[in-house]
């Protein structure tokens, strides 16, 4: 596996609505997780597309094992069409703007700001198309948006050799009870 996607919630479709909340440095260290151990089946490539939430959080991740261990491993976005970001508050417009000017690579599926619902769609068959494995933060027991990416991938995956990883709200408990334990000894 060279290349992954990662995607998943959007922090409002989890009830995530700053920064710092600690969710979210459960929901990092679950990327990271994955991350590390895809990092040791020879990933070499993360690409998001930019959207807020899972996606901006696994480039942070990124960046902080580029600066830590893996220098080699690059992030590339690819947006599904131009100013995706227009309509944002300016906190995460500022957040955008950090994580795009340390990417590797940025570009856009469409060259045209958003005009139907089916850049999105186009977006995530490129996505797969270039890729080996999804990350996806995602629980079927909790739709979202993440659901049209993985009914995608799922489909993607009966014609194509392609992995898919989920990263389930289980997982972030068990991660929440190891971080617990390893605080309290």
């Amino acid at each position: 596996m060279k290349i992954a996607v990662i995607s998943g919630y959007k922090p409002f479709e989890i009830g995530i609505f700053k920064r710092d909340e600690l969710a979210v440095e459960y929901i990092k260290l679950a990327i990271r997780k994955n991350l590390q151990i895809m990092l040791e089946e020879g990933l070499e490539w993360v690409l998001i597309s930019g959207q807020l939430g899972t996606e901006l959080w696994a480039a942070e991740v990124v960046y902080d094992l580029q600066m830590e261990e893996y220098p080699d491993l690059k992030l590339g976005i690819i947006t599904p069409f131009l100013g995706q970001e227009q309509n944002w508050k300016e906190i995460n417009k500022e957040w955008y703007e950090e994580i795009m000017i340390q990417a590797d690579f940025v570009d856009s599926v469409s060259k045209k700001a958003y005009e139907n619902p089916q850049q999105l769609r186009d977006k995530n068959v490129f996505l797969l198309k270039k890729s080996d494995a999804l990350l996806l933060f995602y629980d079927e027991e909790n739709p979202g948006s993440p659901k049209y990416l993985y009914e995608l991938a799922k489909m993607y995956q009966e014609k194509n050799t392609f992995e898919i990883r989920k990263i389930q709200f289980s997982d972030l408990q068990d991660i929440v009870e190891e971080v617990r334990f390893n605080e309290e000894y």
